[in-house]
């Protein structure tokens, strides 16, 4: 016997149930691969799903489970290409688990409504932040949350309720004196940013270079990250410290602006100033730039944040915990030994 026609258009679960005589509650406990269920009353069901060509709404038994699969990922720049990596990493842990990604970034966000608020009103079951963050986050009830990349968190991680994943950036940054230093540069610069990441690395340059006898000169922290930051940083430190061989940018965009005063100014690079990057974007490895830079493990971060950020969701990990990735130095054409004439 045929089954009952169903109304025009997306066959439902009503229709399911009509057309193999059975309740609507039996057909949820066959999606669900109940073992409650009869074989003839089963068959009965795959049957029809079968001839209907009905699909599963993912949203509805979501939803009915008290979970949307979704998880809200909050970062403060675009055109920051890190956090491409992050979230390939991102997706390559969470999505054959089940979950889609929502990312907000809070430079271009709609201020009539916090991105933050956006992720809580559309009950996303995850957070993951890939900035300082927000002070909101803090108050009222909210799902797990990880932190990626170093980051300002106040109050201390210690008494926070979020985890957190980053990449080494002291050690990142000690690498980079470490190989100019061994190349015989004396006098550096460092075009800094503000915020957890460009604080770390800027510390641990500076000490690092001068405990191997060396001077550090360091621009002020003025807009985003960007080439044009790093143009009139370059700019600004090349012109009161002439004698400065190297410069070290705060992430790979900052250094390809470092690279753009070096030819305004007729410097060749390396011979005349070394320039190196953080990062180890797409950008840093194009064969027209071929930059040394500091490999930060973007998307090994990303990767790890979200099997941590799953495990959170999903009540294996409760406790906040901290991890951190090594990172490596990956030596380019940008850098070069100290001209001696």
């Amino acid at each position: 016997m045929p089954p009952t026609p169903h109304r025009r258009g997306r066959p439902t679960i009503y229709d399911v149930a009509r057309a193999a005589g059975v309740s609507k509650s039996l057909v949820s406990l066959v999606l669900q691969g109940s073992p409650k269920v009869s074989e003839q009353s089963r068959r009965a069901v795959e049957q029809a799903i079968a001839e209907l060509g009905y699909r599963p709404s993912r949203a509805a038994s979501n939803l009915a489970a008290g979970r949307t699969r979704l998880v809200g990922v909050l970062i403060d720049d675009y055109t920051n290409l890190w956090f491409v990596d992050l979230v390939r990493g991102l997706h390559a842990a969470l999505g054959p688990r089940g979950y889609r990604l929502s990312v907000a970034d809070i430079a271009t966000a709609d201020q009539a409504e916090h991105p933050v608020e956006s992720f809580l009103s559309t009950r996303v079951d995850g957070i993951v932040v890939g900035m300082d963050p927000p002070d909101g986050l803090w108050s009222g009830k909210v799902p797990p949350v990880v932190v990626a990349g170093t980051r300002e968190l106040s109050p201390p991680h210690a008494g926070s309720p979020f985890a957190s994943v980053a990449n080494d950036d002291a050690a990142g940054a000690r690498l980079v004196a470490g190989h100019l230093a061994g190349l015989g540069h004396r006098i550096v610069g460092h075009v800094a940013v503000a915020g957890g990441a460009g604080t770390a690395r800027r510390t641990a340059f500076t000490d690092e270079m001068q405990a191997l006898g060396g001077t550090v000169h360091v621009t002020a922290s003025v807009g985003p990250a960007s080439d044009e930051l790093g143009h009139a940083g370059a700019m600004e430190l090349l012109a009161a410290h002439p004698g400065i061989t190297a410069v070290f940018a705060a992430n790979d965009v900052i250094a390809v602006g470092v690279l753009a005063a070096a030819r305004d100014l007729g410097l060749r690079v390396p011979d005349d100033l070394s320039v190196v990057g953080y990062d180890d974007t797409s950008l840093a490895a194009a064969r027209l730039i071929g930059l040394t830079t500091v490999d930060d493990r973007g998307f090994d971060v990303g990767a790890a944040a979200g099997r941590l950020l799953a495990d959170r969701m999903e009540g294996r990990i409760i406790e906040p915990t901290a991890t951190v990735l090594p990172p490596t130095l990956t030596i380019r054409g940008t850098t070069g030994p100290v001209r001696t004439t």
